[in-house]
């Protein structure tokens, strides 16, 4: 009985709509070509490379980020 309600369910709820996909598609033409896939190297290379000062800068703030949070779970009491 039980596998017959989950069928039951499952078979819905496929039926239902999902309003978000439905108005992404509609905004696609039907003949649209297909996009043009890329090998991977050319799209990393077109994405620009962090300056080494504001990488290292970020890095050390979130280092800094987590050890005070580290701190602050070290002296959290455990259980309460």
């Amino acid at each position: 009985m039980r596998r017959l309600a989950l069928t039951a369910l499952l078979t819905l709820s496929a039926c239902s709509t999902f309003p978000e996909v439905d108005a992404r598609t509609r905004m696609v033409p039907a003949n649209a070509p297909y996009p043009t896939l890329l090998p991977l190297d050319q799209l990393n290379a077109a994405i620009p490379e962090p300056k080494a000062e504001e990488a290292g800068a970020a890095l050390e703030a979130r280092a800094a980020a987590l050890r005070a949070r580290a701190a602050r779970l070290r002296n959290t009491p455990v259980g309460q």
